[in-house]
C-alpha cells in the first residue's frame, strides 16, 4: 500500500468519523457512515443494524442498501438455524469482532449456509461482517457485500472497519439518551393492551391482535417480511420470534449475557420504549407449537440499563443514581453501599457531570420521569401509515 494509499484512508477515515459523531439518530448514521465508507472501500450491498446491547438480538431502526426486503427471513433463518461461520453472537466475544466469509473458509465459501440460502442466489460473493461494540456491549451490526467477480475484502479493509466500530458503537449508544419529552396528543379511548402475534413453524405469521397491529404502526419504517394477511412485519420482529425458536430447539447458543433470550428493546417514531419478547408455545402432545411474540410498553426496569450505559455511568454511578431515584439522602446512601456520604457526594457530582444535570430532581425528572408518569399520559397515538 502506497503512502499516498495510506494517507487518502487515513483522511477518509476521519471524515467518516467526523460526520457520524454529527448524526442526530441511528439512520442518518448509518447513512453518513455508509456514503463515507464506500469512498474507501468498494462493496455492492450492505445492511447496518441497531442491536440491543443486553441480549444482542437486532432491533430498529435498521438500513438496508441494494437487497431484496425477501431476503431477510432466509438470511435469519440461516443465522440461527444452520450456520457455523462468523456468527454474530460469536463475533461479539470475538478479540477482533469483524470476519470475512472468504478469508474464514480458505476461499470456500460453499461451506457456508448463508451463501448457499441468500449469498448465491443474490449474486453476491463475499461478506465482511462486524460487531459494533463498546463496554463488551454490542451496540449494532455491519453486513457488507461484494458481488460475483469482485475480490475478497482483504486485511487492509478489515482493519479499516476494526478501526471505527468503537466510536460507532459509542455514537449509537448515546441514541439511547432520554429524549425530549413528547408534545401532549389527543389520547385514545382506551390504553393499547399488549400487542400479540403468532407465527408457525416456518415463521410465517398466522394472527394478529388489533393492539399488535397498532404498535407496529408506531416502530420505525425498514426491511419487513410479507405475510399472508398483507401486513408487513418488521424484520426484526420476526427475527425475534425466529430466535425463540432457536432456543426451544435448543439450536441456540446463547452468550451467557443473554441467557438465551429472545428479547429486543426499541424505541418507536414518538421516542418511547417498547420491549418485543417471544417464546415457542408447546402443543398438547408437548412438540413445539406456534412462537408468540409480544409487544408492550417497556418498564422501567428494562430501560434503566441502555439509559445508564448511554451516559458511561460507572457501576457505583448507578447504583447511586437508583437509590436517588427512591428518595435516598446522602447519608442512606452511604449506610446501602457502606461508604462515606463524601464519598457519595463525589459519586452525585460525578453522575451530575455526566448527565448534564445540577440538582436530584432534574436527574431523576432526565432519566425517568417517561416512565413513573401516570398511564394517562403514557398512552401512545395510533398513527396510520398507509
Amino acid at each position: 500500500m502506497t503512502s499516498s494509499t495510506i494517507s487518502r484512508i487515513s483522511v477518509g477515515r476521519a471524515e467518516l468519523l467526523s460526520r457520524s459523531a454529527k448524526a442526530t439518530d441511528a439512520l442518518s448514521m448509518f447513512a453518513e457512515a455508509s456514503t463515507q465508507l464506500r469512498r474507501l472501500m468498494p462493496y455492492d450491498a450492505a445492511v447496518w443494524r441497531v442491536t440491543d446491547p443486553v441480549t444482542g438480538m437486532m432491533t430498529a431502526p435498521i438500513r438496508a442498501e441494494n437487497l431484496d426486503e425477501g431476503g431477510c427471513a432466509v438470511y435469519w433463518e440461516s443465522e440461527l438455524f444452520t450456520e457455523n461461520v462468523n456468527l454474530f453472537r460469536d463475533l461479539a466475544q470475538a478479540s477482533v469482532p469483524v470476519a470475512g466469509l472468504r478469508r474464514t473458509t480458505n476461499d470456500l465459501p460453499a461451506r457456508s449456509t448463508l451463501y448457499e440460502t441468500f449469498m448465491r442466489p443474490r449474486g453476491l460473493q463475499d461478506e465482511l461482517r462486524a460487531v459494533l461494540r463498546v463496554g463488551g456491549r454490542p451496540q449494532g451490526h455491519i453486513s457488507l457485500f461484494r458481488a460475483e467477480g469482485r475480490a475478497a475484502f482483504d486485511d487492509a479493509e478489515t482493519r479499516l472497519i476494526a478501526s471505527i466500530l468503537t466510536p460507532l458503537a459509542k455514537r449509537l449508544r448515546s441514541f439511547a439518551e432520554p429524549a425530549p419529552q413528547p408534545q401532549p396528543q389527543p389520547q385514545p379511548d382506551a390504553p393499547y393492551g399488549p400487542g400479540l402475534l403468532l407465527f408457525d413453524a416456518s415463521g410465517a405469521l398466522m394472527s394478529v391482535n388489533d393492539d399488535a397491529l397498532a404498535y407496529l404502526d408506531t416502530l420505525p419504517e425498514g426491511p419487513a417480511v410479507s405475510s399472508p394477511q398483507g401486513i408487513r412485519v418488521p424484520a426484526w420482529v420476526h427475527a425475534t420470534a425466529m430466535k425463540a425458536r432457536a432456543v426451544a430447539q435448543e439450536r441456540d447458543r446463547g452468550q451467557a449475557r443473554d441467557c438465551g433470550q429472545a428479547r429486543a428493546r426499541v424505541r418507536n417514531r414518538a421516542g418511547r420504549w417498547l420491549v418485543c419478547h417471544a417464546s415457542c408455545l408447546r402443543e398438547a402432545n408437548g412438540g413445539l407449537g406456534a412462537s408468540a411474540v409480544v409487544i408492550e410498553p417497556a418498564k422501567t426496569s428494562e430501560i434503566v440499563p441502555l439509559i445508564v450505559d448511554a451516559y458511561e455511568l460507572t457501576d457505583r454511578e448507578t447504583e447511586v443514581t437508583l437509590y436517588i431515584a427512591r428518595g435516598l439522602p446522602t447519608g442512606e446512601i452511604a449506610a446501602q453501599l457502606h461508604l462515606s456520604p463524601h464519598t457519595v457526594r463525589d459519586h452525585i457530582k460525578a453522575v451530575f457531570e455526566k448527565v448534564g444535570v445540577s440538582s436530584r430532581g432534574e436527574l431523576v425528572g432526565r432519566l425517568f420521569t417517561e416512565y413513573y408518569a401516570p398511564l394517562a399520559e403514557r398512552n401512545m397515538t395510533r398513527v396510520h401509515t398507509g
